[in-house]
């Protein structure tokens, strides 16, 4: 019998992107799946679009939050709903492309790997200007402390040999602090597939912002693994310089 993998979604306000989301689950060539989309209080159209689809396919299901409660709680509620051996992650606004959960379930079991990713193309909310972002062999923790290199819409973990594992409660980069959880705790290693296998939507946000962001909630994810004061400082220092490098013009 082949394993069932638990896909967990969450949902708020993504009626332009959800339902390219959905069949992006339905057209992947493995079919032993759940899907379960957590509605985290959205006030569009989104919800009667989940629904819609939760009546015509017996493994799509729907939990509906009260209020806006945040991506990290909506996660956690569909981790605690999950009945699959195996749990992969994607957001209302990304895609699969349809061998993912093929590609990677046989990656994992003839290799024997508790946590992987994978690489994954980069779009704009038009679908338009695309680019690679290329997936590492291999994530170490003390590797994975210097950034996030694991897209959360291309990580699955074995729940059935590790266990449920769930996001600390913060509002941002909740992903990377339980990447490095897992890593730390488990003593193990992230691995990745070179073939990419999902599709990122970058979405419209002021730089400004986004700069506040990363060094708010990066500390918070170094202080959630209780990294000393200095090398944090180092951490972050290290983090907004491959940021310069990466992107010269788009970060200040």
């Amino acid at each position: 019998m082949t394993d069932l993998v638990s896909i967990i979604t969450p949902n708020y306000n993504g009626e332009k992107f959800i339902k390219r989301c959905i069949y992006s689950v339905l057209n992947q060539t493995y079919v032993n799946w759940e899907l379960i989309i957590i509605d985290d209080g959205s006030t569009d159209e989104s919800l009667n679009i989940i629904k819609e689809f939760e009546s015509n396919y017996g493994n799509v299901s729907c939990i509906c939050l009260n209020g806006n409660n945040g991506a990290a709680v909506a996660r956690n509620k569909g981790i605690e709903a999950a009945k699959g051996n195996y749990i992969a992650f994607l957001d209302n606004d990304d895609a699969w492309l349809p061998k993912k959960l093929e590609r990677q379930l046989q990656f994992m079991k003839s290799n024997e790997y508790d946590l992987s990713f994978s690489s994954y193309y980069s779009v704009d909310e038009n679908f338009e200007n695309q680019y690679l972002v290329d997936a590492k062999s291999e994530i170490s923790y003390s590797r994975l402390l210097t950034t996030n290199y694991l897209g959360c819409l291309t990580v699955m973990y074995n729940a059935g040999r590790i266990g449920k594992h769930y996001f600390p409660l913060i509002r941002k980069r909740q992903d990377w602090a339980l990447w490095l959880k897992l890593l730390r705790i488990l003593d193990i290693k992230a691995y990745g597939i070179k073939e990419p296998l999902a599709i990122y939507t970058r979405r419209k946000q002021s730089v400004s912002s986004s700069k506040l962001d990363l060094i708010k909630y990066n500390w918070k994810v170094y202080q959630l693994e209780n990294i000393s004061f200095v090398k944090s400082v180092i951490l972050l220092k290290l983090l907004i310089l491959k940021r310069l490098l990466r992107f010269p013009f788009r970060f200040f």
